[in-house]
């Protein structure tokens, strides 16, 4: 009896948490940025110029690529996130004619959306090398590259598979290179390490003159204007009248060198998002970062360290509490019936095997949403598999001497189940859910690129300044979870197992 009280607390616990992350005081005006310095910090200035306007907001900070941008925007996940002209036009609509606002805002109004607000700068997309090495090579422009076939590209995945990216210029140039995925933020170290010889850049990128790069001319003009506007949802203005009026004053204010400094801040000073977002709209950007870099434990025990907490132990926890739940009687069903067994085990171990970020992107548009609830599904998924396989090995372990006891003193399935079957399993099933909320923590760090907060939301921005002490800001609190949650499981461990079924000592 005690067990199981213990046991319905835990559980009662996950889902109140759940409940409770729910239940907010008043819709919040939701902003969404991709997963790179610039998107971080327009991100930032819209969330803070709508707060400015008295309006609760919700900013969800480096939930991806495009792509998922623009599906949380059409199911109202978000309300409104920072884009790019030519962005909408090649990637998002497929539409190379739709050059100005007003053919784009023609094609998304049936969508229930619009972009406006342009903010005054053009981030285009560009190819560069180091100086020195275009230098050497005579290398001015694209064309000049096909004279080089046994260069090394490095370009990011977005940009090797958006139709406005790597597809395009190939086919307008001619370019015979086979060229590596690397991430954004990784680039311009391995570039500046000799690894590869050019790779993909923005031109409003604050790292080219660290670097010394050459950016290479367009020369047969392949690449659009991609001029920065906001991605709305058309109700916006009529839910958040004074927001909308505040965020329409952004318009024309953030020039291209304006931006590059911005991003700078960020990139080059350690300055952070919010930081930067908050300087610019109080016309003290450029005035220098105060003070040296925040060390490695303000950056641990930041202001966001709690939130960060809290959604992570969200995460984890409900998403196992269900797992726990579905898990084993799925496991027991596997141990009553061969065929059953076949199934069960063979579905789940095929979940397990689909890389999370993949199964993530499957499941927004299977569900309409992103943030917390494709990241509970794709974390209960995960769960499943020790927990199936640890409850049906356990169960088919138990000596078939017990069994047959069980059954002559005249105990009905459900009784034997309840009385001696599950408790003599229950070690092999405990080690079972430990090893899925183990794993839970470490997998719920990807939960951020789709919005879904936690410490993985440190991670992506490590990810994107190329930062390892803001990276190591969000894995070693993971890693320490991971530990805790593994000590406790092992406390569980020795106060519901019954002392006969724990490790027999010598001689016994």
């Amino acid at each position: 009896m005690r067990r199981a009280g213990v046991m319905r607390c835990i559980v009662l616990g996950m889902f109140a948490a759940l409940a409770a992350s729910a239940c907010t005081a008043g819709e919040p005006l939701k902003v969404g940025s991709k997963r790179f310095t610039e998107s971080y910090i327009l991100g930032e200035i819209v969330a803070q110029t709508a707060q400015g306007a008295r309006v609760p907001v919700v900013h969800k900070p480096g939930m991806g690529a495009t792509g998922i941008l623009f599906a949380a925007v059409k199911s109202g996940a978000i309300d409104v996130y920072p884009e790019y002209t030519g962005t909408i036009a090649f990637e998002l609509l497929k539409d190379r004619s739709a050059t100005d606002l007003a053919a784009i805002n023609r094609a998304l109004a049936p969508l229930g959306l619009g972009a406006g607000v342009p903010l005054g700068f053009n981030n285009s997309y560009a190819l560069a090398m180091l100086e020195a090495d275009a230098e050497r090579l005579g290398i001015v422009s694209l064309s000049d590259l096909a004279r080089h076939p046994r260069l090394r590209f490095g370009l990011s995945q977005e940009f090797l598979n958006r139709a406005d990216g790597w597809p395009v210029l190939r086919s307008a140039y001619r370019f015979g290179f086979e060229p590596a995925g690397l991430d954004h933020g990784l680039a311009y170290e391995a570039l500046a390490a000799g690894q590869i010889d050019a790779i993909d850049v923005y031109t409003t990128d604050a790292k080219r003159a660290r670097y010394r790069l050459r950016v290479l001319a367009d020369d047969r003009g392949v690449f659009p204007r991609y001029d920065a506007v906001l991605v709305y949802r058309l109700d916006l203005g009529a839910r958040f009248p004074a927001a909308w009026s505040a965020l329409q004053k952004l318009e024309g204010r953030i020039s291209t060198q304006r931006m590059v400094a911005l991003n700078a801040q960020a990139e080059l000073d350690g300055k952070p998002f919010a930081a930067v977002a908050r300087d610019f709209l109080s016309g003290a950007d450029d005035a220098p970062a105060a003070g040296a870099r925040a060390g490695f434990l303000q950056l641990l025990f930041g202001a966001d360290f709690w939130r960060l907490t809290g959604q992570h132990l969200l995460l984890v926890f409900v998403s196992l509490a269900f797992a726990v739940a579905g898990g084993i009687p799925l496991g027991i069903a596997a141990a009553r019936d061969p065929g059953v067994a076949r199934t069960v085990l063979a579905i789940v171990g095929v979940v397990q095997t689909v890389p999370s970020l993949a199964l993530l992107a499957f499941l927004i548009p299977l569900l309409g949403t992103i943030g917390t609830l494709p990241a509970l599904l794709a974390l209960f998924l995960y769960s499943l598999l020790p927990i199936v396989r640890n409850t049906y090995s356990g169960l088919l372990d138990i000596p078939a001497a017990l069994q047959e006891a069980a059954r002559a003193l005249g105990l009905p399935a459900t009784a034997r189940l309840r009385l001696i079957e599950l408790p003599l399993a229950a070690r092999s099933i405990l080690s079972g859910v430990k090893t899925s909320a183990v794993v839970n923590v470490g997998t719920a760090t990807i939960a951020a690129f789709i919005g879904a907060g936690g410490y993985g939301e440190r991670i992506a921005s490590g990810l994107a300044l190329n930062d390892n002490a803001v990276l190591l800001a969000g894995a070693v609190p993971a890693a320490g979870l991971a530990l805790l949650v593994e000590a406790l499981f092992s406390q569980l461990d020795r106060r519901l197992i019954s002392a006969g079924l724990q490790s027999p000592g010598p001689g016994r």
